[in-house]
């Protein structure tokens, strides 16, 4: 259920997987194209993909009979767009959420949402997350990723349903965790962006890296998360892609604030789109502050995406932070 770079991507995948897929596309000259050259030129650009897939503006068609329901909305319209689809989903389906977010104001993860609009239970509810740059996964690189559900045969499912010889799924239980390092790493990729964008160099990345996963784990774990899941590829893994490849849309956001641009000016350099981060930097950090966890690195960002701080200023006050032990 949407059709931008990640969600065809895993369409693709589950095609290669050997599944039918039926892909729901909001605009319909977006759905048409893709059906007539079968590329989405739009979000996935010079990307071959499968005739398996059936483009739809459908919602309803789209869901019927589905066994598997991929939500690939931002996280920031998923209740708008569930209250919508609702009605429609199977009786049985497993949900799969994508988006990798903290609602605004409620302060939700994205299961937590499902979960809410629909009232379906918990144990119906999976996350993927993991170092998954759409484009390389598009290219069928090899490429890992983790399917986190508190029913492991729902994740065991779906994990049968996505392994293609390029892409390895793992299974965990841990959604707190893997929905937590999802999110939060969004905004250490917008730090060490800006860390680029003013000319910085690997000793910083590799700190901002670092650090950046210590006060993700610290929050994940207040939250509740098994503190080994930001070891693994939901965590470390995802955040190292995000952190240093100019695929990353939040490094590439990130880089334009750092080289002095405005947050419309990075916008205009991302291809129109507001990186998951920005939005997120605020409902982590205010998420941090109720759970009483420290996220300087967190706060950094949030102050200069949204109180106009600079990046130089942000810099110079986590250098003469207290000095501490690691």
């Amino acid at each position: 259920m949407g059709a931008g770079s990640w969600g065809t991507t895993l369409a693709k995948v589950f095609v290669d997987a050997g599944n039918s897929v039926r892909l729901w596309v909001r605009r319909p000259e977006l759905a048409e194209a893709i059906a007539r050259t079968r590329h989405n030129e739009d979000y996935l650009p010079g990307v071959e993909l499968p005739a398996g897939i059936e483009p739809t503006t459908d919602a309803t068609g789209a869901l019927t009979g589905a066994d598997i329901v991929v939500f690939a909305v931002p996280s920031q319209t998923m209740r708008e767009n569930l209250a919508v689809w609702t009605p429609m989903l199977p009786g049985d389906a497993t949900l799969v959420s994508i988006s990798k977010g903290i609602e605004t104001d409620t302060h939700l993860r994205m299961s937590q949402v499902i979960a809410e609009i629909t009232g379906v239970a918990q144990d119906r509810i999976a996350v993927l997350s993991g170092p998954n740059l759409a484009r390389e996964i598009a290219a069928e690189q090899p490429a890992a990723t983790v399917i986190a559900c508190p029913d492991e045969n729902r994740a065991k499912l779906v994990q049968a349903a996505a392994a293609t010889w390029y892409l390895r799924p793992y299974t965990n239980t841990d959604v707190v965790g893997c929905e937590i390092g999802g999110a939060c790493k969004n905004v250490i990729a917008l730090a060490c962006g800006m860390a680029a964008g003013r000319g910085l160099g690997d000793n910083t990345l590799a700190t901002l890296i670092t650090r950046g996963l210590a006060e993700i784990t610290r929050l994940g774990v207040a939250m509740g998360a098994d503190a080994r899941t930001f070891s693994g590829l939901a965590g470390l893994g995802d955040l190292v892609a995000t952190c240093v490849s100019p695929l990353s849309r939040n490094r590439s956001f990130g880089a334009r604030l750092g080289e002095g641009g405005s947050l419309e000016e990075a916008k205009e350099a991302t291809h129109g789109q507001v990186a998951e981060g920005v939005l997120s930097s605020r409902s982590i950090f205010q998420l941090a502050e109720h759970a009483d966890v420290e996220m300087p690195i967190t706060q950094a960002v949030f102050e200069v995406c949204h109180q106009g701080v600079s990046v130089d200023s942000t810099v110079a006050a986590l250098m003469g932070r207290s000095k501490k032990s690691e």
